[in-house]
């Protein structure tokens, strides 16, 4: 019996120690579940999930500021509910519900916001993401003060409106960002004023909307709900069967881990092509732009053409484009790929030198 005993003590000692990692799995675990879920592209059905987990949120944030919040109370039961109440009670819950229903949203968000960053600019903010997604696994008690968590729901909702509305308008133009975070602020504004307790602060909401505006300004957020597919700078390009085949650099032997390298070597006359696959929601019309440029040791960056063509959202592998140069100059060279209002969807870095490659071109068919 005693032996028993000890091993039962030494299992619930084992359990508490595995409880400490439950953070890190339930964060690996739902991130996983989010990517495998979403998918390449982003579907009515997602956004509808996102806004549900927003709403409960809303609801759970509602109830825990009315000051008929009291869960421990249980005088007022029944005896066979006081006894179930006894048993069910946690005094944590809606804190970890909150805690859960954020997280769900942060990882969401990260990935979307992820799969629309191809510039180190726009990976500032899915760092911030990911950042904040982790730290949130660690946070369960600190919900407890409610201006963490208005200033959670806050920015939650206007990352997800930045996302919906040009989304639901088919359209990119700066207006919508600015309106949906807006909207989103809007929403944790009116939601903690009808709270009748207006326990924590609003503020903090208000200076997210602030550094969300300015970041989008100076191209910090990626132009959502555009995602690159595909950008790649070849030699010659061919439509086959509905397919584009590119003709594109081989890497040496040893740069195992790509088949294209970036070191193109063009002759006098040739031209050299950039090809880019871009996804848009259904209904989602714009204008595209491949900004080439080159880069002057004294100048710096400086533009050399930038040719556009119209982007029609809705295919599943995205919206596919090409432009070409020709007799580039020997140097390092980017073409980015542009949104009529200058925000970057994906950017691609080569260099040119002037002299004939000694491997021979490869097909790769997008």
């Amino acid at each position: 019996m005693i032996i028993a005993k000890i091993k039962q003590t030494r299992l619930y000692h084992h359990v508490l120690k595995l409880g400490d990692f439950f953070p890190v799995i339930f964060f690996f675990g739902g991130f996983l579940w989010d990517a495998l879920t979403i998918g390449r592209n982003v579907a009515y059905s997602d956004l509808i999930t996102f806004f549900v987990y927003l709403g409960i949120a809303a609801a759970i944030l509602f109830t825990i500021g009315s000051p008929r919040f009291i869960l421990s109370d249980a005088s007022k039961l029944s005896p066979w509910a006081a006894k179930i109440h006894k048993r069910l009670y946690w005094e944590n819950l809606p804190y970890f519900l909150l805690q859960f229903l954020f997280g769900n949203l942060l990882s969401s968000l990260f990935i979307l916001y992820f799969k629309s960053s191809n510039h180190w600019l726009a990976w500032a903010m899915s760092i911030i993401l990911g950042v904040m997604l982790v730290v949130n696994e660690y946070l369960e008690d600190k919900y407890k003060q409610l201006t963490l968590s208005w200033a959670q729901f806050g920015f939650c909702a206007m990352l997800l409106f930045n996302f919906a509305l040009p989304y639901l308008m088919g359209s990119i133009h700066a207006v919508w960002f600015y309106l949906s975070t807006l909207l989103g602020a809007g929403a944790a504004y009116w939601l903690y004023k009808k709270t009748p307790d207006h326990d924590g602060s609003i503020w903090p909401v208000g200076v997210i909307a602030t550094l969300l505006m300015l970041a989008y300004a100076f191209d910090v957020i990626p132009p959502v709900p555009l995602v690159k597919r595909d950008i790649a700078i070849g030699y010659a390009i061919n439509k086959v069967d509905g397919n584009y085949q590119l003709s594109q650099q081989p890497s040496s032997w040893w740069v195992f881990w790509r088949k294209a390298s970036t070191d193109m070597h063009v002759e006098r006359g040739q031209r050299l092509y950039c090809f880019s696959s871009v996804f848009a929601p259904s209904g989602l019309k714009t204008h595209l732009f491949h900004v080439w440029q080159f880069h002057d040791k004294k100048k710096g960056w400086q533009i050399v053409s930038r040719a556009g063509f119209t982007l029609s959202g809705g295919r599943y592998n995205g919206f596919r484009g090409y432009t070409y140069k020709t007799d580039l100059q020997a140097g390092e060279w980017k073409v980015s790929v542009e949104t009529e209002n200058n925000k970057t969807v994906a950017v691609q870095n080569f260099s040119v030198k002037n002299e004939p490659s000694t491997l021979t071109p490869y097909i790769q068919v997008y």
